[in-house]
């Protein structure tokens, strides 16, 4: 199983957007590393759901239920998507500025790639962030 940080603006689609869909495609990703990332997702997976602009943290927890396939919405095999279920808000949202005082987080591609969508979170670090979000899976 591999740990995911899926980064979303909450004025677009919110956790709450997705706890009230269940699920959804989990699609827009634009980046080549974040896409190439989000290819080798795979069915069961987890993934922090982190809210963007204004907000910057931690709000939620995800899984992936489908493999990466090609975004029906879009003419281009390149352009991939996942689906995603929700699976519960975290306890303590945990903010960029948590993560930032932390020296533990300073090889975090949440820190060291700041505009990618799509980041994996290794389990030292998903560990320590259900910590911090008093929150188990």
């Amino acid at each position: 199983m591999a740990y995911w940080l899926l980064k979303t603006e909450p004025d677009n689609y919110s956790y709450s957007d997705l706890e009230r869909d269940g699920s959804t495609v989990w699609d827009g990703v634009n980046n080549p590393l974040a896409l190439k990332h989000l290819r080798t997702m795979l069915l069961g997976d987890l993934a922090l759901i982190y809210h963007t602009g204004k907000e910057r943290q931690i709000v939620g927890l995800a899984e992936i239920v489908s493999q990466p396939y090609a975004d029906p919405a879009l003419n281009d095999a390149k352009r991939a998507v996942v689906d995603v279920r929700a699976i519960q808000k975290v306890k303590q949202p945990v903010t960029l500025a948590q993560i930032k005082q932390e020296s533990f987080f300073i090889d975090f591609d949440l820190l060291k790639l700041p505009r990618l969508s799509v980041v994996p979170v290794s389990e030292l670090y998903w560990q320590h962030l259900m910590q911090l979000a008093d929150s188990k899976v």
